[in-house]
């Protein structure tokens, strides 16, 4: 079977898993490339082979204009069109070097990027291939002095880390809270909670930033499980340090609005708190009801499920109201712990996560 060679780039994509717009497609000589550092779509894979096989043409000419034919692939949860951009093929040995020649250069800049990344703490577990994988997922970007980077209330779409300079977290009144510098990540708690941007971040003196979009940051999380590790941990800390000073009212029993507190947050500082008691939650005609000895859950229960299917269904409640009653009965105690439960929490993120992208 005869392939023919071409170059297809990504011009629109809904919900597709993987790859994202302005990513290229490439077929050269029989063989199939799809974006660096991405898992391979058999979907696309199928759908590609048939294109570069089929007689049909990439471009088509009306009233004498070139018009790109329109390709598409939905074949999962997602869909992506894309379009021929060039041939692969290149008439003169020139225009043959010049490609050689940028192709070369690109690659030096990814080179060079890998080099600043492996300098940050956080990817010391990475080996050098990994790094160039996460380079190409990684876009690095240039902020002025007093550029807002993240503001309060936005959706959080996207992770930052600090290559060069320095940014401030500050308050509605423009007081600044805390400073973060090379090396230190921001954004991350968003795309793992779902939850809005909940402070505003600012360039404090001109800064290079490693940006990652919600998609790739999801790619890198199952490629790279020491990453998926530190991220959960810096996501823990940060809700533990957030909210120490309510998680001391819950000796003495605790209500509130799930509004203003999402139930990522409040589990985790029960756990964190090693708090034993009931946490209740209605909203309408919903009841449910999470049980924790010492911080960890030893039921959950609500409509006609129990068990863990029960706890990722609760976190799915983002309205209602909530209490927490300190203590339990004999009997609540010698019940055993459900599972592990930052394994728990992070399929419950995982699965909340899923159920938003569709």
């Amino acid at each position: 079977m005869q392939f023919r060679n071409g170059v297809f780039i990504i011009t629109e994509e809904d919900h597709c898993p993987l790859y994202n717009v302005g990513e290229e497609l490439k077929v050269s000589e029989g063989i199939l490339t799809l974006p660096i550092a991405k898992p391979t779509c058999l979907t696309l894979a199928k759908e590609l082979i048939i294109i570069a096989s089929e007689d049909e043409s990439y471009e088509r000419y009306r009233l004498g204009e070139s018009q790109k034919t329109k390709f598409e692939c939905g074949g999962c949860t997602g869909l992506i069109r894309f379009e021929f951009k060039k041939d692969k093929d290149f008439a003169t040995l020139q225009m043959k070097l010049l490609v050689a020649s940028e192709r070369k250069d690109k690659l030096k800049d990814v080179a060079h990027f890998a080099g600043l990344l492996r300098t940050i703490e956080i990817f010391e577990p990475l080996t050098d291939d990994d790094l160039l994988d996460l380079a190409m997922l990684l876009t690095l970007e240039e902020y002025p002095w007093g550029f807002p980077i993240v503001q309060k209330g936005d959706l959080g779409t996207q992770l930052y880390i600090v290559v060069s300079g320095k940014v401030e977290v500050v308050d509605d009144d423009g007081v600044t809270l805390a400073e973060m510098e090379r090396g230190e990540v921001f954004g991350e708690m968003s795309l793992l909670s779902g939850e809005k941007v909940t402070t505003t971040i600012m360039a404090a003196e001109p800064c290079q930033l490693a940006v990652m979009n919600h998609k790739n940051f999801r790619h890198i999380l199952t490629k790279f499980p020491a990453l998926q590790v530190f991220f959960y941990k810096l996501l823990v800390s940060r809700i533990t340090k957030m909210n120490l000073q309510r998680a001391e009212e819950l000796a003495s029993g605790m209500v509130g609005q799930l509004a203003d507190i999402s139930l990522v947050e409040l589990c985790q500082m029960i756990n964190s708190n090693q708090k034993t008691g009931h946490l209740k939650l209605e909203y309408d005609t919903t009841r449910a009801l999470i049980l924790f000895n010492e911080g960890e859950i030893v039921f959950a229960e609500i409509n006609n499920l129990t068990g863990k299917e029960a706890f990722y269904e609760i976190l799915c409640m983002h309205n209602g109201r909530f209490k927490f009653v300190h203590g339990l009965t004999a009997a609540e105690k010698n019940l055993n712990v459900i599972g592990g439960f930052m394994g728990m929490l992070m399929e419950g993120m995982k699965r909340l996560d899923d159920n938003r992208e569709n």
